[in-house]
């Protein structure tokens, strides 16, 4: 049974929930597997176990033994329809449809867009992490728009570093509840776990990162903004977040959107527009494009002729 000793550090400055921080610190363990270790008793802080929600503080110590997480099924060839931008013998550029997940993972064991580029392109099998071949970045399961995904060892390689090192420029175009006090700017609220809800994202956080999105009006209708969006640093739901914190949630959103939205919508308002990456053979900089599709298409027709 693995076990892990950590020290709550210096920078947690409020007091922060067991689950969460565990969540947070173990690599490769959800907050679900988390409660499970403590529930069994295997979680101690000092020389006692203690609950889930039990606030740490700094220079407590917690050990934990928990049971290793059962290895995931061998990922499956499908034939699932892809709409490809660009392919050539190093990258694969995709239009990603909405509702489509990106890798295998729970709730999701098949049917995703790994499993459709096993299909397709067999060699990128041996492309990365054996769990997610050839993925470099994601898109949230109904978020729709560009893509690229890597098809040899030398681009997995070349992406995955300029994605860290934020050489690769990304566009979304987003609906979002009212009208912007101003026709461009920045928002750069850190971001981090939610203190209390492990699975969302929150400006308010005990384990803040460094995070920028910059947005620029693009139409504004009677009660709705259409904004083109570029972030700087890839947060998980970042530009969600962050929209939503500026009190304009994206439209549609299910998680950090308005409760009640007084129109229906087919699906959260976020598309990948336009990714702008270094070619990892000819280190020329390639620019590809998704045009808004239909359902979002639709929507702005309807915004229209509410104006």
């Amino acid at each position: 049974m693995p076990t892990v000793d950590l020290v709550v550090g210096p920078e947690v400055e409020t007091r922060v929930r067991l689950d969460v921080f565990l969540a947070d610190k173990i690599e490769g363990l959800s907050r679900a597997q988390v409660r499970k270790a403590i529930d069994a008793g295997g979680v101690r802080v000092g020389s006692f176990t203690r609950k889930a929600g039990y606030k740490l503080k700094p220079g407590d110590r917690v050990h934990v033994a928990y049971e290793p997480p059962e290895p995931e099924p061998a990922l499956a060839p499908q034939c699932i329809p892809l709409k490809f931008i660009f392919v050539d013998d190093d990258v694969i550029v995709i239009d990603k449809p909405p509702h489509l997940v990106v890798h295998p993972g729970p709730g999701h064991p098949s049917g995703t867009l790994v499993n459709a580029l096993l299909y397709h392109f067999p060699e990128i099998g041996a492309v990365g992490n054996e769990n997610r071949p050839g993925i470099v970045h994601r898109l949230d399961q109904d978020t729709s728009g560009v893509m690229v995904a890597a098809r040899s060892p030398r681009a997995y390689a070349s992406l995955h570093d300029q994605f860290k090192r934020r050489l690769t420029w990304k566009t979304y175009l987003a609906l979002v509840w009212g009208r912007m006090s101003d026709v461009s700017g920045k928002l750069s609220w850190p971001l981090g776990r939610h203190p209390k809800e492990g699975a969302r994202m929150s400006v308010r956080t005990h384990s803040p990162k460094k995070a920028e999105t910059f947005f620029q009006v693009q139409r504004a209708f009677k009660d709705t903004t259409l904004l083109e969006v570029k972030p700087v640093t890839g947060r998980t739901h970042q530009i969600r977040v962050h929209l939503a914190a500026a009190g304009h949630p994206v439209v549609g959103d299910p998680v950090y959107g308005r409760k009640h939205e007084p129109r229906e919508f087919p699906r959260i308002f976020l598309h990948a527009h336009t990714l702008s990456f270094l070619h990892p053979g000819t280190e020329e900089r390639l620019t590809f494009a998704s045009p808004l599709p239909p359902d979002l298409e639709e929507v702005v027709s309807r915004e229209l002729e509410l104006r």
